[in-house]
């Protein structure tokens, strides 16, 4: 059963989605579709299994990059292109986004980052983006951000509800061939998205009970599509599990990603997102447990478990193991050398606000130093 559903946008969920894309391009009027993705998807010949894709661009590196925005929106409208399309992870759809945006907007693209003040800069007169996630992590599918590494390496976010994709065609199909430790890494991406909004000392229940139940049925579906990647329910689980951190993540993150984002910055590295999130969750989990003890033991609770951070953060440690996730951040190639600009970094990074506890830059250097 394909499933029809609207809160930030309208969302289409469900084995064989990607079949209503050129019905969704008729009714949007978009006759020629942009479709943003990488090369190793182009590659992969996933693209053949998606309607109307003829006109593709697909120079985005693992961690999107303004020069790669402005390449897009060059073929953008060297084809005369007047929609997009995203299929991938989050880096194609985040890329997909800020070429729409550019389109309609004037350059350069780094005064709309939210901590340059370009989040009024941002309307929404811009071409209509539909988005088809390839893994079940990022929630950028339903997310108002997106990221973007300029060539100063700083990591910055390009926020605004009109950022939000147009339409969400969310086909758990498309996961299916996705390797195990990117399955694992993705899955983790979503479960850190849950873990963090719920954390934020904003009020929003609303937010705080989809984080929860996606949180549920991320931890209970990643091992099985890890173990069994055909298992039709644990890709569909999973796919809903990462919309649902994409839904929630609208009231805020926290240190986990105020530290991964630069840290995904760093050029030489090219370090995966999803990896980042799971090394640096149990020991944001530690530090922010005095701040909301409460929300830690129902965080244990949703995952199966009985106490507060120091249990949620050994179960998290656990199911890397088991997944063969990296454990710590030297296991990922990072030396200390790269650290040095991390906290710095990430006491302006634009998810530090809603973190539970308040940071100094010495916070951020002792986290760094417990998680590398």
């Amino acid at each position: 059963m394909i499933s029809e559903m609207y809160y930030l946008n309208e969302i289409v969920f469900g084995w064989g989605a990607r079949e209503r894309i050129s019905d969704i391009l008729s009714r949007l009027q978009v006759d020629r579709p942009l479709f943003v993705t990488d090369e190793g998807l182009l590659n992969s010949g996933l693209l053949k299994k998606i309607p109307a894709a003829e006109h593709v661009f697909s120079s985005v590196p693992t961690n999107p990059t303004e020069a790669s925005v402005l390449a897009g929106l060059e073929m953008y409208r060297e084809w005369k292109c007047d929609g997009v399309v995203a299929v991938g992870g989050g880096s194609p759809i985040d890329c997909a986004k800020c070429i729409s945006l550019l389109v309609t907007h004037a350059p350069p693209l780094e005064k709309y980052a939210v901590i340059r003040g370009g989040l009024p800069l941002i309307s929404s007169e811009k071409p209509p983006v539909i988005v088809l996630p390839t893994t079940s992590g990022t929630g950028s599918e339903v997310g108002r951000a997106a990221l973007i590494t300029f060539p100063n390496g700083e990591k910055l976010g390009i926020i605004s509800r009109h950022m939000i994709p147009t339409v969400a065609v969310c086909d758990p199909e498309l996961t299916i061939d996705l390797p195990p430790r990117l399955t694992a890494a993705t899955g983790f991406d979503a479960i850190s998205h849950c873990v963090e909004t719920y954390s934020s000392p904003k009020f929003n229940p609303v937010a705080d009970a989809i984080a929860l139940d996606g949180l549920h049925r991320a931890w209970i579906n990643l091992p099985l599509a890890y173990r069994g990647p055909q298992d039709r329910e644990a890709r569909s689980n999973m796919m809903m599990a990462a919309l649902q951190g994409g839904l929630c993540f609208q009231k805020g993150l926290g240190l986990i990603h105020s530290l991964s984002h630069p840290l995904g910055g760093v050029s030489h590295l090219r370090l995966h997102h999803g990896t980042l999130n799971a090394v640096l969750l149990p020991h944001v989990l530690r530090f922010n447990s005095r701040e909301c003890p409460e929300k830690m033991k129902s965080m244990a609770m949703a995952i199966g478990v009985h106490g507060g951070a120091d249990v949620l953060a050994e179960a998290c440690t656990s199911m890397m193991k088991e997944l063969d996730l990296p454990l710590r951040l030297r296991d990922m190639g990072i030396t200390q050398n790269d650290l040095d600009t991390i906290p710095a970094a990430a006491m302006h990074d634009h998810s530090t606000p809603t973190n539970p506890r308040m940071l100094t830059l010495a916070d951020c250097h002792a986290v760094l130093a417990s998680a590398w």
